[in-house]
């Protein structure tokens, strides 16, 4: 009978020691608490507990992903929208993720959406759509000093989705082919006026030297004469053809005095 005392207190003493002993991983954090006082954080690796006096919280230390759930915004132009975004964030002081709020994960969630409610609400549908970059930042900051005192650290938000109405999805859409519309009749007009300044400078070259204009008229002729037209046109310039007109009019001889005895 006298093993038995000594195996219940093997058992015994394992047992202790199984609840003393914690193995933390390096992105790992202990909250240690002896009877009911915050005595310190632990870790990472081997830490000893006294059995049945300490008590501890094991806290993260990775980066937390957060998903905001979509959200029904009405923005400074009274447009109504439906925004979402993820927040980055990640545990800096295990101690007061625990004793500061009771549940840091739901209050940092809640915080994310009240606080990007307001940032959009004070925003134009521009701005939203083209300076996300700026109410990023804007929201990262209030979040930032809001979960600070609970040893949050806020590293990034981005607002993911906008989802407009269908009205001023059209409205958009009409207003793109618009702006589209208006900027090719700037560059057609631009091209036609650059066009003109061309043909002005060539009328000016032309018109000094005669003999520039037989040979564009020259060169006209032969790109007529590489198409399969059935009817040419044969443009004969007037300074090729006025020194034969010249010489067909022989000017007439004035009458002289009559002689005598006729």
């Amino acid at each position: 009978m006298a093993p038995i005392p000594i195996v219940v207190l093997l058992l015994l003493g394992l047992m202790l020691l199984g609840n003393a002993v914690r193995v933390l991983r390096e992105y790992e954090r202990a909250v240690v608490f002896r009877l009911g006082r915050f005595v310190g954080n632990k870790g990472p690796g081997l830490i000893l507990l006294w059995p049945g006096l300490d008590r501890m919280v094991r806290i993260s230390l990775r980066t937390v992903p957060m998903d905001v759930a979509p959200q029904d915004v009405i923005t400074r132009d009274n447009v109504s929208v439906k925004v979402n975004a993820v927040v980055y964030f990640r545990v800096v002081e295990p101690d007061r993720a625990v004793i500061a709020i009771e549940d840091f994960l739901f209050a940092t969630t809640q915080m994310a959406q009240t606080t990007l409610r307001s940032v959009v609400g004070q925003a134009d549908l521009d701005d939203l759509l083209s300076n996300r970059d700026k109410l990023n930042l804007e929201i990262q900051h209030i979040l930032d000093e809001a979960t600070g005192p609970w040893g949050i650290k806020v590293s990034m938000v981005e607002i993911k989705d906008v989802d407009l109405p269908v009205e001023m999805r059209r409205a958009m859409a009409r207003q793109a082919e618009a702006e589209r519309e208006r900027r090719a009749k700037v560059i057609h007009a631009d091209g036609e006026f650059q066009a003109s300044q061309r043909l002005a400078e060539a009328a000016k070259i032309l018109s000094t030297d005669p003999a520039a204009i037989q040979l564009r008229y020259l060169q006209t002729l032969g790109e007529i004469a590489r198409e399969n037209n059935s009817t040419t046109i044969f443009p004969v310039p007037v300074d090729l053809i006025s020194q034969w007109f010249d010489r067909r009019q022989v000017p007439a001889r004035p009458a002289g005095p009559a002689l005598e005895g006729e």
